[in-house]
């Protein structure tokens, strides 16, 4: 029986068609702005790649916070609030608080986020039933890289190879990961990491790849793996195989190199008899008393 899931890593390479054929006109940041985007986990992690890949289209100064960490004394044009649920208490804690104008991109649009920020955008055919966020975050990604004026032609065809291709027995296998990415990727690595931690309760470390030669490499042998969202530093993987470790970098999109990565998270939580459709200690939302 397919679980929750799975069925919802599978569905990406579609969700993220409908997403880039409908990104919403006026709502987005738009060129210019000063804007911050927030987050919690993944949402988080997937501003850290928007903030990279939009400073990189020249759209403007892009900063990106955990939502609990934002600096309320800096002036932006914009918030952009990253949430699924639309309940994360820090969330919308953040909305109440600033001055900008703010945008929220949620899953769920019967959630008081439809209120606490100016303007919505409403993913709700990206939603799941899942805690473990898997499509909702690399679908409102493909929508905000296709707001840059990005092709996500390749992409979506990386993930659908990353979706058919059979999964190595050494990574289901492996004691240990490392993750790493350069740039935009480095959110994305960051993400993978967290996937594992949440549905296979794996070691899990993420860092940028030129750091990574900076003291992390001392992990790095036999049974561990260290694996690549995008292109690795030239020399990177000798210098990880002279350890005996496992070097992976597959030349796919990092965005759909995520999605492989949620695969290996799934099939090595089946390995251990979990059930990540139900991962420790976790809910959907944080939503924290008064």
């Amino acid at each position: 029986m397919t679980t929750h899931t799975e069925a919802e890593i599978e569905s990406q390479p579609s969700c993220w068609r409908r997403a880039v054929a409908d990104v919403p006109a006026g709502a987005l940041p738009q060129p210019g702005e000063r804007v911050a985007v927030i987050g919690c986990g993944t949402s988080w992690f997937i501003a850290m790649a928007y903030a990279t890949l939009r400073e990189r289209a020249g759209q403007g100064e892009t900063d990106a916070f955990a939502a609990s960490e934002a600096p309320v004394g800096r002036s932006y044009d914009r918030v952009l609030a990253l949430t699924r649920s639309g309940t994360t208490t820090e969330v919308l804690e953040l909305l109440s608080r600033t001055n900008a104008r703010t945008t929220a991109i949620t899953a769920d649009p019967k959630t008081p986020v439809m209120t606490a920020a100016d303007e919505v955008v409403v993913l709700d055919y990206a939603d799941e039933t899942s805690v473990v966020q898997t499509r909702f975050a690399t679908t409102q990604l493909a929508m905000l890289r296709a707001s840059l004026g990005e092709d996500l032609t390749g992409a979506i065809a990386d993930a659908e190879r990353a979706l058919a291709e059979p999964l190595p027995a050494e990574l289901i296998e492996a004691e240990q990961f490392s993750f790493l990415g350069s740039g935009w990727s480095v959110g994305l690595a960051q993400e993978a990491a967290l996937k594992m931690r949440e549905a296979s309760r794996s070691w899990t470390e993420a860092y940028p790849a030129m750091e990574y030669r900076h003291g992390p490499i001392s992990i790095a042998g036999p049974g561990r793996v260290t694996w690549m969202l995008g292109t690795a530093p030239e020399g990177l993987r000798e210098q990880v195989e002279a350890t005996g470790g496992t070097f992976v970098e597959s030349g796919l999109d990092p965005m759909a190199e995520l999605v492989r990565a949620q695969r290996v998270a799934v099939a090595r939580a089946f390995a251990r008899g979990l059930n990540p459709d139900e991962p420790m200690h976790l809910t959907r939302s944080v939503i924290l008393s008064s």
